[in-house]
């Protein structure tokens, strides 16, 4: 390449490197050119950005849950306990395994958009066409794009004709054709033709490398998360104040620092929610797994629940609400012929096991209303990107030829006779946002117009089903598609969108999902904009895409979705693959997200009551005797058959909500600290009678206190769960068993005197008689709670 020629690819202010094609490009690259510019440019690849494994691991064990674990380990280590803080550390590896198993897809979905790029390619250096590693190739090298190739790179056509698939980059369901002055892009698939083009840009300059930078820079907090820093912030908080208060007790009394020390670590204990995370975990892995019978297959676990609370769907159109394949749509057949001899003759001039759809689509058409007397093809012309027509010479039954010509309307009709009854059909065809073709026949110099043939991507046939069904779950659709506006406006009709078109253009920042019901013409980055100003606007929001072009979308939203014949990029964006062609998981991954969210609301809430009552009993205990009521290994005991063993409310019965769900942290709180008084005044009762009237030692007060707490938290268990009413869902199996095993462990322990002081078993039976009662009574503060603050 000459210097000149060199010295017309400048990298513009954006940083895309446009190549002016000019005559001396034609020699291409000489291999030091080639290598200065490889040194410049870097090589035509995304960036590594793998997160190591050691790190992504130690990150689990950053976070206010561990935090507080890793805090209580420290105290126990401190006053020599072990065993204590070996349970504890336990505890914390069991949570961060669990945390492990969601590991991010961001890097998944950036290996599977290199292998869609091209390996090698054909390209011109030191004046000869070589075949070299796509990872060589650098802006202003030339080229070769042939049939059934893969683009390697952002390229303008300098020479040749192609026909180019790229719907997987811009949504566009029909393939463009493509010459000189063309701008393709790295991804697109050669379905016809051979070209020669001038590299523009490479690596993660292209077209498809900023939408992988998009994918990988997309993130957002699930309601998940927030939920758990919320609950843990605020049970925190509290729980610290009244820490705070305790020592402050105890040091009034002039207690021993001896005796605080375990005070204070069990207090701490006391205070965390510790399978918080884990039942978050499980939970949604036990939707995971209901859902994959259902041929739904999560890739992030909190996708499963985030489903519960998805407001609105954004659904891309080409593959998703349709098929992403060319059919025959309408045949209008002029005077003389009829729907099947105008097929017959279109699919004379259509090319035979090619990868043009609209071929593929005319014949498919033909085959199915085959005519007896069709004519004998003799010669078939391929379509020619310049006159625009294909076309055939075909034998007549009685031996006479004609010239059969297919393509386009305004091409056709010039070679035909003038038919004025076919301007009308056109017209209306091609506003319906229609592909219209025209067919003509006849003797050469004397042709017929013989009708038009209109094709589209027609809607997949639960589109329909799916937009209804969603609207009665309370979620609204809206399609977003690169398509044109006309095209996507009749789709929208045919599936039951009804709503307002969004004006070609930018998305604008404040846009509300009830204002447009299609977006048409919008870019991979505007896909990924619009869904994020939803979510700025506090909604929680769905993508639902089979394309490149949909990855950072996908990636961005709180559940994304990709359809079974997605690409592997669009599939390892999403937080759920369909696995099954048809758009029913979509609907089963609401209703499924809906239990699964119930599920975990049960455990929170009961979180919330017992956190919020262990620290207070504590100094209720020590205003009442004057000493710790139980001791660090008791709490860790509690915590073990509480917490842990009350992560079966993740396969109890529940009733999902009718309506998008929603996490209302500070109602939650509320109630949980409501019915959290009530289990302390329970609790206090029994401490009483222990003190005051049996006059048990300070050793047995602390196994006394011990069952208290577990027969008190398992009658809040089965008050929380049930909603509206305690028998209004009955509980799971599991759910019976862990309670079963919950007693027959601390019944087994406090009457054998195993790690505690012993008590008759008499009265381990009365504190479980009065916790039944407990739980009716409870019943009755429960339910008008429940409905003022509208817990369901």
């Amino acid at each position: 390449m000459t210097a000149a020629a060199a010295a017309r690819i400048l990298p513009p202010a954006n940083g895309k490197v446009v190549a002016a094609a000019g005559p001396a490009d034609a020699a291409g690259l000489t291999s030091d050119v080639a290598g200065q510019r490889l040194k410049k440019f870097g090589a035509n690849a995304m960036p590594d950005t793998s997160v190591h494994p050691l790190r992504m691991a130690l990150e689990k064990f950053w976070a206010p849950v561990p935090w507080m674990l890793e805090a209580a380990i420290g105290l126990e280590l401190a006053l020599g306990k072990y065993i204590e803080a070996a349970i504890i550390a336990a505890l914390l590896v069991f949570n961060a395994a669990l945390g492990l198993f969601q590991e991010s897809r961001a890097q998944a979905t950036l290996t599977a958009l290199k292998s869609r790029l091209a390996l090698s390619a054909s390209v011109r250096r030191d004046g000869a066409w070589k075949t070299v590693p796509a990872t060589d190739l650098v802006p202003g090298d030339v080229i070769k794009l042939s049939l059934g190739g893969v683009v390697a790179a952002d390229a303008r056509l300098s020479g040749g004709e192609v026909l180019l698939d790229q719907s997987m980059l811009t949504g566009e369901s029909v393939p463009i054709e493509a010459g000189p002055g063309v701008q393709t892009f790295a991804g697109a698939l050669v379905r016809r033709g051979e070209a020669v083009a001038a590299v523009t840009a490479t690596g993660a300059r292209t077209k498809f490398g900023r939408t992988a930078e998009l994918v990988r820079t997309a993130y957002v907090v699930s309601s998940q998360q927030k939920a758990v820093l919320c609950v843990v912030r605020n049970l925190a908080l509290f729980n610290g104040c009244v820490i705070v208060m305790l020592v402050a007790y105890a040091w009034f009394l002039r207690m021993p620092t001896g005796d605080i020390v375990p005070l204070v670590l069990t207090a701490v204990l006391a205070s965390i929610p510790v399978a918080l995370p884990a039942t978050f975990t499980l939970a949604s892995a036990l939707g995971a797994r209901a859902l994959a019978r259902q041929n739904v297959l999560p890739t992030r676990l909190s996708a499963v629940d985030e489903a519960a609370t998805m407001e609105v769907l954004c659904a891309d159109k080409t593959g998703t609400l349709t098929q992403n394949a060319l059919t025959v749509t309408t045949v209008h057949a002029l005077s003389g012929f009829d729907e099947a001899h105008v097929l017959a003759l279109a699919a004379l001039a259509s090319s035979d096991g090619g990868q043009d759809p609209v071929d593929g689509a005319i014949r498919a058409a033909a085959s199915a209303r085959a005519v007896s007397d069709a004519p004998t093809l003799i010669k078939f012309v391929p379509f020619d990107p310049a006159t625009k027509m294909s076309e055939a010479t075909a034998r007549l039954s009685g031996g006479e030829t004609q010239r059969v010509v297919k393509g386009a309307y305004a091409a056709v009709i010039g070679l035909a006779q003038a038919c004025p009854a076919a301007a009308g059909p056109s017209g209306e065809l091609e506003a319906k946002g229609f592909r219209v073709l025209a067919v003509a026949a006849g003797p050469p110099g004397a042709m017929k117009l013989a009708g038009l043939i209109a094709l589209s991507d027609p809607p997949r046939g639960d589109s329909a089903a799916l937009v209804s069904q969603l609207q009665a779950l309370g979620v609204r659709t809206v399609m977003v598609t690169g398509d044109a506006p006309a095209t996507a406006a009749i789709v929208a009709q045919e599936v039951g969108l009804r709503g307002a078109i969004c004006p070609p253009g930018p998305v604008p920042d404040s846009v509300h999902p009830a204002q447009f019901a299609v977006f048409a013409g919008v870019l991979p980055e505007d896909k990924y904009k619009l869904v994020k100003a939803f979510q700025k606007g506090g909604h929680t929001v769905g993508m639902c895409g089979d394309g490149a072009n949909d990855a950072p979308a996908l990636r961005q939203a709180q559940i994304g979705i990709a359809v079974s014949t997605a690409t592997d990029v669009a599939k390892s964006a999403a937080g759920m693959v369909l696995t099954k062609p048809g758009l029913a998981g979509i609907v089963a991954a609401v209703k499924e997200g809906r239990i699964t969210f119930q599920r975990i609301l049960s455990y929170t809430l009961n979180s919330i009551t017992k956190k919020s009552v262990q620290v207070l009993f504590l100094a209720v205990g020590l205003v009442m005797t004057g000493h710790a009521i139980l001791t660090p290994l008791l709490m860790v005991l509690i915590m073990i058959t509480g917490d842990f063993l009350g992560m079966s409310l993740t396969t109890d019965n529940v009733r999902p909500a009718p309506l998008p769900n929603a996490w209302r942290i500070g109602d939650l709180s509320i109630a949980g600290v409501v019915l959290g008084i009530c289990q302390l005044a329970f609790s206090t009762g029994v401490l009483a009678l222990g003190v005051y009237r049996m006059r048990l030692g300070a050793e047995a007060i602390q196994t006394l206190t011990f069952v208290t707490i577990v027969f008190g938290n398992q009658a809040t268990t089965y008050t929380n769960r049930g909603r509206p009413r305690l028998w209004s869902t009955r509980p799971s199996i599991w759910l019976i068993m862990s309670s079963v095993a919950d007693i027959l462990v601390a019944s087994t322990l406090a009457t054998r005197g195993i790690a505690m002081a012993p008590l008759p078993f008499l009265v381990v039976a009365s504190v479980l008689a009065a916790a039944i009662a407990f739980t009716f009574l409870l019943e009755l503060v429960k339910v008008p709670v429940f409905h003022r603050l509208r817990i369901a």
